[in-house]
């Protein structure tokens, strides 16, 4: 037996057995030796189980642009070492068609990213920062359609709002030829995390001795067994040249190789619009409309990704018709959503108008739309007109920047407010439309916990409520959300249990999943089973003690049957 290092073998044998194993060598003319090596394997930048792995999928605008449409590619998922494969047996369904690709990714494999970002350079392929919301047929959905190829893409709407691109997925996007961010989506970066796996080798070597000299004819080896393995944060210097390569071959700064140096890996450093612009890690400030948006089709030159098919009558396009599934059973197959426009999360003072409380009426603040970077300014801003008025936050809300979010859910905290998931029904007119106006500064509404929603960053928001209600009929809904150190400390700091976040960060951001009433109570995010009429109910302003958003409101005659003052 002999032991080596590095794989070179150096036979020492036994005293024992020196006789009988000379013996042969002589008799047969050739020797056979076995040997045990402790070797360190290639080096190789790996990542956690982030979630499912990246899908690929044709997808044509459902925005009412027909007959002339924008189509993309949508690249959702975990980047692993399959994923280049997957990602050109698509572009070969294309026929050299040059479609942009709206990724969202929380990053993967680096080896795997830097292939992506060289054939997205080489077939000249734009990029953007987004996710796909589906139209009745997901890739998601089984026997959703047997071949999706260029002839049927998927229908669907891309958007920014709360989409990443994280860790490894830069590098992927360092290779489009115009890349976009918008400003409600999330690129982070930070250092990678080698991973050296040690094998211990077993190997036989044959050698023959010819003039007294041995003469090795063949090694071979004849098991591998894992030694165990050792992670490093620290970019080596082997590594970074070939980053470094690869960003100067896209055109892109080496500042970024910098931040990503810089940061640990164990946190995500947001990378802000404009400093995206200085390291040309982005082509202009736009957002991913510039490559999706419904109107893109009417430009001149018609941009490579429109295609005109024709129509019969009011019908469909016959090639881009979505595949009727038929359920077998009624869970199978969720109802389309409803593409509206996206509006930025407006606050609005409402009375209640059952006539049961008269003249006592509860009052709260609706607050519906996406959360954006300017939401708490406006929030605060709203909350300073009220004079300190504890009223409760009725949130309906799709989610949308995470930092906006945060600062909203501490003012809340701050003002020491309550909240609820539910919808304001107005009823004396639109809030919206240019000709209301409230009265007195209130609109009247009811509220309805039927249909409401508070998805992703929303429930980041509604955890700063001292009271915290979502009805059995409203939906929360989570994913994985960017910033997570803040997230987490913000958790921390509002009381909420650390298995809300675990349960979010486990989920990719394409993966919703929506939490029961005994969910959220158990994880701390809901401080009971009420629904909004706890804090909205026509009768709540007779209880005692009276909640603080009660307000008596004098009668029309009220002035006529006061004492005459002297």
């Amino acid at each position: 037996m002999g032991c080596t290092r590095g794989g070179f073998a150096s036979v020492v044998p036994e005293r024992r057995s020196d006789n009988i194993w000379w013996r042969g060598l002589f008799r047969l003319g050739l020797a056979t030796a076995i040997g045990v090596a402790s070797v360190v394997a290639e080096a190789r930048e790996e990542a956690p189980d982030l979630g499912p792995t990246m899908r690929f999928a044709v997808v044509r605008s459902a925005s009412g642009c027909e007959p002339n449409c924008p189509e993309w590619i949508s690249a959702e998922g975990t980047i692993e070492a399959g994923t280049p494969a997957l990602f050109r047996r698509l572009l070969k369904t294309l026929g050299g068609r040059q479609l942009p690709i709206v990724v969202n990714s929380p990053g993967g494999n680096v080896d795997a990213a830097l292939q992506l970002g060289r054939m997205i350079r080489k077939n000249k392929l734009d990029i953007a920062v987004g996710t796909t919301e589906f139209s009745g047929c997901s890739p998601e959905m089984k026997n959703c359609r047997d071949d999706d190829s260029k002839a049927a893409p998927y229908l669907g709407i891309a958007y920014d709002s709360g989409a990443m691109c994280n860790s490894a997925c830069p590098l992927m996007f360092s290779g489009g030829m115009r890349r976009v961010v918008g400003e409600w989506a999330f690129l982070g970066v930070h250092q990678i995390t080698t991973t050296y796996h040690r094998e211990r080798l077993l190997y036989r070597t044959t050698y023959r001795i010819v003039n007294g000299k041995k003469k090795v004819i063949s090694t071979k080896i004849v098991s591998r067994k894992n030694a165990g393995s050792y992670k490093t944060y620290e970019m080596s210097k082997a590594v970074e040249r070939r980053l470094s390569g690869y960003l100067k071959e896209m055109g892109v700064e080496q500042g970024m190789l910098d931040v990503m140096k810089a940061t640990p890996a164990s946190d995500i450093r947001q990378i802000e619009p404009e400093d995206m612009l200085e390291m040309k890690l982005v082509t202009s400030l736009d957002t991913l409309d510039l490559l999706t948006g419904k109107t893109v089709c009417q430009h001149s030159p018609v941009p490579a990704n429109c295609r005109e098919t024709p129509t019969d009558g009011n019908a469909k396009p016959a090639e881009v018709a979505t595949v009727e599934v038929k359920p077998t059973s009624p869970q199978s197959v969720e109802a389309a959503p409803s593409f509206k426009p996206e509006q930025e999360m407006r606050f609005v003072l409402v009375r209640g108008s059952n006539p049961l409380c008269n003249p006592d009426c509860p009052e709260w603040i609706s607050a519906e739309g996406t959360i954006a970077a300017g939401t708490p300014a406006r929030l605060r801003e709203l909350l300073d007109t009220v004079g300190g008025r504890r009223l409760p936050v009725v949130v309906n809300s799709p989610g949308g920047d995470v930092q906006g979010a945060l600062a909203a859910g501490r003012l809340i905290r701050e003002r020491r407010l309550d909240v609820a998931v539910a919808r304001t029904d107005f009823l004396d007119c639109d809030p919206g439309a240019a000709a209301c106006v409230a009265k007195d500064g209130f609109h009247t509404g009811l509220t309805v916990d039927a249909g409401a929603e508070c998805d992703s960053a929303c429930a980041v928001m509604i955890a700063g409520g001292s009271r915290r209600l979502v009805g059995a009929s409203a939906h929360l809904s989570l994913h994985s959300l960017g910033m997570a150190d803040k997230v987490k400390a913000y958790l921390d700091e509002m009381a909420v249990g650390s298995a809300l976040f675990s349960t979010m960060q486990s989920m990719l951001y394409s993966s919703h999943r929506e939490l029961s009433q005994d969910e959220m109570q158990k994880f701390g995010l809901t401080t009971g089973r009420q629904s909004v009429d706890a804090l909205t109910g026509a009768t709540i302003c007779k209880s005692s003690p009276k909640p603080d958003n009660c307000r008596v409101l004098p009668s029309a005659n009220a002035e006529a049957e006061a004492p005459a003052k002297l």
